[in-house]
């Protein structure tokens, strides 16, 4: 089957690489001038599904108002006339819930655990290397209100089998022994070996040329304009390079899905949150992060990448603004010194910024839409990079018409449109 994949970021290439694999005849197009150039390309190096959560959870509201009040606040909002940004908003806050955060956890760790299976499946059968390490995730608590409260997310840890440890100071050392000289500043910590680290967007352009080897044409530089149907489904992509045409289409432009969409009559909640991240050299390997450490009084993650540093974070509700902010930088840079004060030399680290594809429920949107012929893979918000392999593998059963490898219920964008088409 002839297929047209939107997007060449970590989502749109792992899903070419696993149509190609199965046989199918794949162009991916981009408007950049190689693989992984946007969101892909320099987020926190976490494949992290038992860190797997919605954003919008019991508590969040209230939250959200003491962390704009910080110095170093992890959530930004610059308020716009922007009716998308409000919907967006609103449905999100009626997902903060007890009941809705354990619906929405549970759906992005089933998809996040069969996508860390998937990564390891791709990796052992290709050999592909990107800075990868399988030494888990730490998740690092400031204060002891933060280590009670993991009670809710354990339980769902537990009901899907994820292993996990509750670890208190002298545990958190044992695996990252860089914060023996920190070790004041916190109280503890929850430990996911399962997860993994590696660089994102190492992986995207390893793997777009292993697609490449397996026959997927990427087009790049070629800017899409919109998208044609007729009353039998989607006809056409139109582009400035000229028209494509394929019999399934597969759209993955992250937080740029829903302007190609509304066209053609579908809303889709998706709205793009921006992230930012350092690169920052190691200056000493012994007092560097072994593995991810997540500060979740800043909500930023600092992942140790070969002899880099990387270090994300920050929710920035602005729209579709990429201009780099200093205070965002100040952030980065107090999480990783204050941690890690001789782990790298920040005078030298690269800043950038990137478009996450949020949805309300934290939950991406798989498969099928009203419209026949064309298929969604978006929304995956900050774990693209976590739920890449599995969404690959996920659509290329779809279109070939075979049963995904998990259940897909809640997955798809008939949560929101309980009239969307079934596939």
């Amino acid at each position: 089957m002839r297929v047209l994949v939107l997007g060449s970021g970590v989502i749109g290439t792992t899903v070419a690489y696993e149509l190609a694999r199965d046989g199918h005849e794949v162009t991916v197009l981009d408007r950049q001038n190689a693989p992984a150039m946007e969101t892909s390309y320099a987020n926190a190096g976490e494949v992290s599904p038992g860190y797997s959560a919605p954003w919008a959870g019991p508590g969040v509201p209230l939250k959200a108002v003491k962390w704009l009040l910080m110095r170093h606040s992890p959530l930004v909002i610059r308020p716009m006339l922007d009716p998308a940004m409000w919907r967006w908003g609103l449905a999100m806050l009626r997902n903060c819930t007890q009941v809705r955060y354990e619906i929405n956890k549970s759906r992005m760790v089933r998809l996040a655990e069969y996508s860390r299976d998937c990564l390891q499946q791709l990796r052992a059968d290709t050999g592909i290397r990107y800075d990868e390490r399988a030494l888990g995730t730490l998740q690092l608590f400031r204060t002891q209100k933060q280590l009670d409260g993991t009670g809710k997310d354990i339980e769902v840890l537990k009901a899907y089998g994820v292993p996990y440890q509750l670890l208190d100071r002298e545990g958190c050392v044992r695996y990252e022994p860089a914060l023996a000289a920190v070790r004041h500043k916190f109280v503890g910590g929850l430990r996911l070996p399962g997860d993994e680290t590696g660089d994102c967007f190492k992986f995207t352009q390893a793997l777009a040329r292993l697609a490449e080897a397996a026959g997927v044409r990427f087009r790049f530089g070629a800017t899409i304009t919109d998208i044609a149907r007729d009353g039998q489904g989607v006809t056409a992509v139109h582009t400035d390079a000229g028209p494509f045409h394929a019999e399934r289409y597969v759209l993955a432009l992250g937080s740029y899905s829903p302007q190609l969409l509304k066209p053609l009559g579908i809303r889709l909640p998706v709205y793009p949150v921006k992230g930012f991240s350092i690169t920052v050299p190691i200056a000493d390997a012994a007092k560097a992060p072994e593995s991810t450490v997540m500060d979740e009084t800043f909500k930023v993650a600092v992942t140790r990448l070969g002899d880099r540093i990387r270090v994300g974070g920050t929710a920035q509700l602005s729209g579709y603004d990429l201009r780099l902010n200093d205070r965002r930088r100040d952030t980065l840079e107090h999480v990783v010194t204050d941690l890690f004060p001789e782990g790298g030399s920040v005078e030298g680290a690269e800043f950038w910024t990137g478009l996450r594809p949020m949805t309300p429920d934290g939950t991406p949107i798989l498969g099928a839409t009203p419209i026949p012929r064309l298929l969604l893979a978006t929304g995956h918000g900050t774990l693209g990079w976590t739920m890449a392999a599995g969404t690959g593998r996920v659509i290329a059963d779809l279109i070939g018409g075979r049963r995904p490898g998990i259940d897909v219920e809640g997955l798809g964008l008939e949560r929101y449109r309980r009239r969307a088409r079934s596939f």
